[in-house]
Order: structure tokens, then sequence, then C-alpha cells
């Protein structure tokens, strides 16, 4: 692993099991290191997020020559730092690590500009976001573009339906029933895209990222994620991303 500085000594004894744990992960070929980092720092928190070695190995991870490493390492750290904000009101621990969110950004950034998987770029996107810390709902977001569906709910204000929508090789559309395991003469309502030019603030900013990037594919979806569906139920349009928002709030 290439480190950009050396990790931080601990005498505590507490410091052995992450220590342990980063160690191995870092070797690119431990996955039960990685899983077992996500239990116990994201998880069930037996492991403390604000421990010194934690988000400083992840960076030098981040910041190393092995890809999938580095994805790893981006994926967890931009989680911890979401799930903190969220779960102390506070931006307490960006602030703490404040270099080490700078790294791990600069690395995330580095990694999105020549990653060509596609589904491999959409989680370095969601990293960037998450790391920045503008908005916690950066995984629902993008875990609908890489799934290619959204389970959301009718913004009417009786909750009139749940609902799919649709959005990739299987179309491009809103329906009352999963798709993935209804027949196919289901009803199906298509979805209004975003017009590229009418895109602003996060859309925009994504939208153009994938296209700089090569990922025309995806910037596609985001037009239609930033797009509009329709109710099966009440046929009542709305916006897609706005029932993602709230969905995760």
């Amino acid at each position: 692993m290439t480190t950009s500085s050396p990790v931080p000594r601990t005498d505590d004894a507490g410091s052995d099991r992450p220590r342990a744990l980063l160690e191995r992960a870092a070797t690119g070929r431990d996955s039960q290191a990685w899983s077992d980092l996500w239990t116990e720092l994201y998880h069930n928190g037996s492991l403390e997020v604000a421990h010194p070695l934690v988000l400083h190995t992840l960076a030098d991870m981040a910041q190393g020559d092995h890809a999938d490493t580095a994805a790893s390492a981006l994926h967890l750290a931009g989680a911890l730092l979401v799930q903190s904000d969220q779960r102390h009101e506070t931006r307490n621990l960006r602030h703490q690590y404040a270099p080490e969110v700078a790294r791990l950004l600069g690395a995330a950034n580095r990694w999105r500009q020549v990653t060509v998987d596609r589904n491999d770029y959409c989680h370095l996107v969601e990293a960037v976001l998450n790391l920045e810390g503008d908005i916690h709902w950066a995984e629902d977001l993008i875990w609908g573009i890489v799934s290619e569906e959204y389970e959301l709910e009718c913004p009417d204000p009786d909750g009139c339906a749940s609902l799919w929508v649709i959005i990739g090789e299987r179309g491009f559309f809103s329906t009352a029933e999963d798709h993935a395991l209804s027949d196919d003469d289901v009803e199906t309502f298509p979805l209004h895209p975003a017009e590229p030019g009418t895109l602003e603030g996060l859309g925009r900013r994504l939208y153009d990222l994938a296209r700089a990037d090569g990922h025309e594919e995806i910037a596609r979806a985001l037009t239609y994620a930033f797009g509009e569906a329709t109710c099966p139920e009440c046929e009542q349009r709305f916006s897609v991303v706005g029932q993602v928002v709230a969905r995760s709030g």
C-alpha cells in the first residue's frame, strides 16, 4: 500500500483491533476484514470511528495504487462521515479530521476520472458526495442509478401508492408493481426526463461530470432521476429526486 504519511501510533490496547483490521484490509486480499470494518465501525459501533487510525489509514489506502482497495476505503469513509453527521447532528468528525477528509476527497475525484466500469464509477460519485457532506441522501440517489430502479411513494398526502421507477435496460417508466417480479403486461407510465439544459444545482453538476468522465449512459440516467414520473394510481406527476429525498428523510 502506498501511504502519504506514517500510520499514527497509539499505545492503548484498544487500538489493536482497528489496527489489525485496517492492516488486513490494506492488503487488498481480505474481504472479511472489510466486512468486519463495516460491521464494527458502521453497523454496531463496537469500534470508535474517531479513533486516530481509522480515517487516516483509509485515506492512505485511497491514495494508494490499488483501485479496488481505494474504492473500498472511499466507500467506507464516506458512509462513516455521513452517519456521524446524522447521528450527532454536528460535523465534528469532519472538522477533527479535515486533512484526512481532504485527502480522501482528492483521491475520490482522481479515481472517478479514470474509472471505466459503470457501477464502480457510480459508487465513486457517491463517495465524492458523501465526503463533501452537503447532502445525506447520496446513497439512495446513486443506488437507483446502479440498480436501475427506485422504490418510492406517491407524494399524495394520503399516501396514494408505492411505486417503482425504472431507469435502464428494461426501459424508462413507472409502475405500481415490482417490474422485476411482475408479468410483461403490467401497466406502465413513461418517465419525463429533464432536459439537460434545464438541469440546475446537483443534477447539472452530476450530469456534466458523467459526460466529462465519458459515462454518457449514466448522464442519460441522471436526466430521468432528476426528471418526473407519474403515479400509476392517481396519475399525478412528481419529481423523482424529490421523492428520493423524502424517502431518505
